[in-house]
């Protein structure tokens, strides 16, 4: 299974940031810019600038979502009573993409949605391979049976480098994963700083 590794690189290297926490980012040797320019591209950010910026992190951190994709979500995060920020968050993370990263089945974003994609996944009994699958409080995922003791898999599982969060239930004996209730913003374990509200600052412009 391939594992993206250029796109989620290039995309540390852009912003300058580790993004995932990852141990081989490129960004802990080089936290500059990608190309001939890169080293000379700091220069202070406009309030436009530290909006998009804002956005760019957090959708390149759910696997660089696509902008129709990710204004779409915003969109209905606005039509939701309460807060559009904590809206927004509570959206991404009940993507079925995320609930495997989060999970430790797989690597990386990348590799669930492709995980995913394959039909390595079931919702509640249920194949789905749909990577942005909107899972509810109290579904229950599972790697599918003939999958479950695939290398990169069992490899996944013994990550050191993050947690699975409160809000997800695993059992990795099992492989399967109850997706407890949609977090806030403050329950998410996000390596770096992520700033939702200049995102919504972004798109009410």
């Amino acid at each position: 299974m391939s594992k993206r590794h250029s796109t989620k690189y290039k995309i540390d290297r852009r912003l300058g940031e580790n993004l995932w926490g990852r141990p081989k980012s490129p960004v802990n040797r080089r936290n500059y810019g990608p190309g001939q320019h890169g080293q000379g591209r700091k220069g202070k950010l406009s309030d436009f600038g530290v909006q998009l910026r804002a956005k760019q992190k957090l959708k390149g951190y759910y696997g660089n979502v696509s902008e129709k994709q990710f204004r779409k979500i915003y969109a209905e995060a606005v039509r939701i009573k309460g807060d559009t920020s904590e809206n927004l968050i509570g959206l991404l993370e009940r993507r079925l993409d995320a609930i495997v990263y989060r999970s430790k089945f797989v690597a990386t974003v990348f590799a669930a949605r492709q995980f995913i994609n394959h039909g390595h996944i079931k919702v509640n009994g249920v194949k789905v391979n749909i990577s942005s699958y909107r899972c509810k409080p109290g579904d229950v995922i599972e790697v599918r049976e003939k999958s479950k003791q695939l290398a990169f898999v069992l490899e996944a599982t013994e990550l050191a480098e993050r947690d699975v969060p409160e809000y997800i239930t695993v059992d990795h004996n099992k492989m399967t994963a109850t997706f407890n209730t949609i977090p806030t913003f403050s329950d998410v374990p996000y390596p770096v700083m992520m700033e939702p509200n200049l995102v919504v600052e972004f798109y009410s412009r």
